[in-house]
């Protein structure tokens, strides 16, 4: 072997990137002055694709693989350069690895609450916030639009912009999605592919692509949500007065509890003096016993009323007795869908048995009206 070809072997480049830090999505190579022997061995691993910048024009693109950098495999680039077959000199160009990865783990949320216009509730604000997945799936176009000439691009320099494309999405798509809040926690898959199919055509302009996207959470402001655990809490408990009968007998027998204290012998005494005043009235002065109070009278149970779906919208609330009208009107049957606070989506009037009465429910037949006969004439 001579002098000349042994340097010309101890010359020859290694060319490959490791990476460590987890969130870096180009790391550009660098040489002394951007010169490349010809002839230099690339490594390309899987998870990476290297993208040739030749004086500002990006060139060859390669994909995982080792590769031995001559004509044959820089057809770009050796037609930008002019190279001759027979060529061997080592050449200037820019070298960047990009990494075609996952990026999981990719945090989103609402800045300001979003309005949206609920069946039930009205106008409400509502916060969400969740998770994506993010990887480049054009390396030139991505390396183009976005990194240009950044020697170390990492997920944090574009996460910000895609976070505004994704809740400018989730806004359009939770307005016009026309489901109850109160349903919405059912059907946050369905929402997710909704938001990640919408982000689809703006994300792929920068080389990427959401593979997966998820919606963690969907939050109502503090004021309705207690409005809400106070409506759970009055359903619960049913009978207040009932409820109250009890937690007050419970109370009296908790001997650790507020009852035992001045409080318990409090509602002792005045049980007592209830009692002593009880007996004292059923004795009376001629020994009968009174005639029984009547209780009071009931309270009336609260009306369900329903919402109508009419002309691809939501009408109403309803009472029973105005859906009665209009089946008398024809604007209401059996198929009409209905819907009220607690039932799972819309449903055909006639499936539900409250609202099918009205349709069983039909008048008699009007009499015919006799024919009047004229009197004989005297």
């Amino acid at each position: 072997m001579g002098i000349l070809d042994f340097l010309t072997g101890e010359f020859i480049d290694v060319i490959h990137w490791t990476d460590e830090t987890r969130d870096t999505m180009v790391w550009r190579f660098e040489r002394y002055d951007h010169a490349i022997k010809y002839g230099a061995k690339l490594t390309v691993r899987e998870g990476q694709a290297a993208v040739f910048v030749h004086e500002g024009q990006i060139a060859d693109v390669f994909r995982p693989g080792l590769y031995e950098l001559e004509t044959n495999n820089l057809p770009i680039l050796t037609t930008l350069q002019h190279w001759d077959h027979g060529f061997s000199s080592p050449f200037k160009s820019e070298i960047y690895f990009v990494n075609t990865t996952r990026f999981t783990d990719q945090k989103w949320g609402t800045k300001n609450p979003i309005i949206v216009r609920d069946p039930e509730f009205g106008p409400t604000r509502i916060r969400a916030f969740g998770t994506y997945v993010m990887k480049v799936a054009d390396p030139s176009l991505f390396l183009k639009e976005i990194v240009g000439t950044d020697g170390e691009f990492t997920a944090d320099e574009i996460s910000f912009q895609i976070r505004n494309i994704i809740v400018q999405d989730f806004s359009r798509m939770i307005a016009g999605s026309g489901i109850p809040l109160l349903d919405m926690a059912a059907n946050t898959e369905m929402l997710g592919k909704l938001v990640a199919k919408g982000i689809t055509p703006a994300v792929s302009t920068y080389g990427l692509e959401i593979p997966e996207f998820y919606i963690e959470n969907i939050s109502l402001p503090e004021a309705v949500e207690a409005v809400l655990d106070k409506r759970t809490s009055m359903g619960i408990v049913g009978d207040l007065n009932r409820f109250t009968q009890y937690a007050a007998a419970d109370a009296l027998g908790q001997p650790g509890g507020a009852a035992g204290g001045a409080m318990g012998a409090a509602i002792g005494a005045g049980m007592g003096a209830g009692m002593g005043m009880n007996m004292g009235a059923q004795i009376g002065p001629w020994g009968a016993a009174p005639a029984q109070a009547a209780p009071p009278p009931l309270p009336p149970a609260a009306e369900i009323v329903w919402h109508l779906a009419e002309g691809g919208q939501a009408t109403g609330p309803y009472g029973r007795a105005h859906l009665a009208r209009l089946v008398s009107e024809g604007r209401f049957s059996r198929e009409s869908l209905v819907w009220t606070p607690g039932q799972d989506g819309w449903k055909p009037a006639g499936d539900i048995p409250d609202l099918a009465r009205l349709f069983t429910v039909q008048p008699p037949p009007l009499p015919s009206t006799p024919s009047v006969l004229p009197e004989p004439e005297k």
